[in-house]
């Protein structure tokens, strides 16, 4: 399948609380087994290096597990929480400058069959009415659901296996039957309670969406 206007380099190579902003909204894709999985992002927070004691290179420090916030704009960094739940973050600013993005949450808008059994082992049909409103609303759920891990860690997620577009008409399927919501709220960011000062920055991005995550 023909991407028509897939995110390249140049739009993670800039202030990365712009580029948190920007993802919100635009179609994050998975491509797993010939198939594309496809989520509308939905939830996003910055972090970058240089003054932010919540990120894991602050103050530059360079260690096995940040190596990849060093990488090139648009590299997948993706990590481990808690010994089970995976994070995806999309690294920005000029290379050797640790920043990225967290992808925090996203609404399944094509395969979510597949989606549904790599989440919950079950297809939609079988899901709850709490399943199905915490689909993918959280950054571990989304890594789960697209079937991410830390073997895709230093993944180029400007090419093929991982990628961001701006509309579902890029990937040549049809817009989503539900109206989107556009408004994008700025607050602070979520379990960060370590980071000092750095708890008050205001660099979560979201919109809030109306009933289920599918």
């Amino acid at each position: 399948m023909r991407v028509l206007a897939k995110l390249f380099r140049d739009f993670y190579d800039r202030d990365t609380c712009t580029v948190a902003r920007e993802l919100v909204g635009k179609y994050l894709v998975r491509r797993l087994d010939g198939q594309l999985l496809v989520c509308r992002i939905t939830e996003t927070e910055a972090y970058i290096g240089r003054c932010d004691k919540a990120c894991h290179a602050y103050q530059y420090r360079r260690t096995q597990r940040t190596e990849t916030l060093f990488a090139a704009p648009g590299t997948a960094y993706i990590y481990l929480i808690y010994g089970m739940h995976h994070c995806l973050n999309l690294v920005t600013e000029a290379e050797g400058e640790p920043a990225a993005v967290l992808l925090r949450g996203g609404h399944a808008c094509w395969n979510q069959e597949i989606i549904s059994h790599l989440r919950f082992g079950t297809g939609t049909v079988e899901l709850s009415a709490y399943q199905r409103k915490n689909f993918l609303n959280g950054p571990g759920k989304l890594c789960k659901g697209l079937s991410l891990t830390r073997a895709e860690n230093g993944l180029d997620a400007t090419w093929d296996t991982l990628f961001v577009c701006e509309s579902l008409a890029d990937l040549g399927l049809p817009p989503e039957p539900n109206p989107i919501p556009t408004d994008i709220h700025v607050g602070k960011r979520i379990g960060i309670d370590y980071a000092q000062e750095a708890i008050d920055f205001p660099w979560r991005f979201y919109v809030t969406e109306q009933g289920e995550h599918l």
